[in-house]
């Protein structure tokens, strides 16, 4: 039996698991043999499809990724602990106008 034609929103809702699940059922019936010509070409189209889905969200992961991985190399913003605790405990060390 010939399957819907692949709509974008249809593979939207789809995460990467469900399809490469859907995919590889795909694959085993075009590998089958069974299913007439024009069946084959349909579930090509949606395995086409499924692939771009897939690579799409492949290449998200890997931007987050990068990002996360770049954010780890940035110097932290905040002062170290070690300075906190020394200005609280010479707090007359500090400019004249930081103490009021």
């Amino acid at each position: 039996m010939a399957q819907k034609k692949a709509k974008p929103e249809d593979l939207a809702d789809l995460s990467f698991e469900q399809a490469i699940d859907e995919l590889n059922k795909v694959v085993a019936q075009i590998e089958d043999g069974r299913v007439p010509l024009q069946d084959c070409i349909d579930q090509y189209e949606r395995g086409m499809a499924l692939i771009r889905h897939c690579r799409t969200i492949l290449q998200a992961a890997e931007k987050r990724i990068e990002q996360i991985a770049a954010d780890q190399k940035k110097p932290a913003e905040t002062p170290r602990l070690d300075d906190e605790k020394k200005d609280a405990k010479n707090p007359s060390e500090k400019p004249e106008e930081e103490l009021f």
